[in-house]
């Protein structure tokens, strides 16, 4: 008997939806709403990102536009940055991430042990001096540039995976899907998707109150809008507040057991308020990434 064994990469997606028991209380539950957390840091290197990381690379392989051996650069806030670094050396890549220096030391530290090479850039540039030090490099001939925010192989593996992933969990009764909006890519793809099936869906993108800093959400100006944003896909956008999303994540695991990280907090943050004003509503949140990525940040408890 032949036993096929899966790769690393074979076990990318396909992540547990689980549902939320005491964050709705019996007031909202009564209502008959249901509130549902697709658990992405369930993924190998521990994060939603890992989906477009190897989607990226896999299919920059099939045009012709890389090969292993090459080096690929990326600004990233993080979870990109990792899941880029594992896939990179699942594939035989050298990985240079560029990366704003007040990130999480978790965040730089697991990057590294991937082998990825990191350069951190002023904290006042924010992500965008990162993103044009990418492209400065690339100009000069020091690698290939994926461009997260750019290339439509990140909205796609949303469409073609987690979209039908929450689908089919639901059997069909999904509602309203709330994302933390970053790259876009996750809200984009899973849009698209979901609307085919249901264009009653209500698609809502979690961004940040003005002076938040959330690792993975943001609002970005209009000269660096990720390109692979479509906003005809998203029906509303909902301020969350930094102190908001750092005690949601607090909550959720406490009362939950969920240990998310603090963009996924936003997030639910936001589903939580619409099942405030529903009724007989299937909510749909992801859980980015995992807790133990902010322990430094001082978010929670020592």
């Amino acid at each position: 008997m032949n036993v096929v064994y899966p790769t690393l990469e074979d076990v990318i997606g396909q992540t547990p939806l689980i549902r939320l028991q005491r964050l709705l209380g019996p007031e909202l539950e009564a209502r008959g709403n249901v509130l549902l957390a697709k658990l992405e840091g369930n993924n190998p290197a521990g994060s939603v990102k890992d989906r477009p990381a190897i989607s990226m690379i896999r299919r920059a392989e099939e045009r012709g536009d890389i090969r292993p051996g090459d080096t690929l650069i990326e600004a990233t806030s993080g979870n990109t940055g990792i899941a880029l670094a594992m896939a990179a050396a699942i594939r035989g890549y050298r990985m240079v991430l560029i990366m704003p220096e007040d990130l999480s030391i978790e965040r730089a530290q697991t990057m590294k042990a991937f082998g990825a090479e990191l350069i951190l850039t002023p904290r006042s540039g924010g992500m965008e001096y990162a993103r044009d030090l990418a492209e400065q490099m690339q100009r000069e001939g020091k690698g290939r540039v994926l461009d997260q925010f750019a290339n439509a192989d990140n909205p796609r593996v949303h469409y073609e995976t987690t979209g039908p992933e929450i689908w089919r969990d639901t059997g069909g009764r999904v509602t309203h899907f709330v994302s933390a909006m970053g790259t876009t890519g996750t809200i984009t793809g899973v849009s698209r998707f979901l609307k085919e099936q249901n264009a009653a869906i209500r698609i809502v993108g979690a961004q940040p109150q003005e002076g938040s800093r959330i690792p993975g959400i943001r609002k970005w100006p209009q000269a660096y809008l990720p390109k692979i944003y479509d906003p005809a896909g998203v029906d509303e956008l909902v301020l969350v507040s930094q102190s908001d999303a750092e005690s949601m994540a607090r909550r959720l695991a406490r009362e939950e057991g969920l240990f998310a990280g603090i963009s996924a907090a936003g997030a639910c943050c936001v589903a939580l308020s619409i099942a405030q004003r529903v009724e007989n509503a299937t909510l749909v949140f992801v859980v980015c990434d995992r807790g133990d990525r902010y322990l430094s940040t001082g978010v929670f408890p020592a």
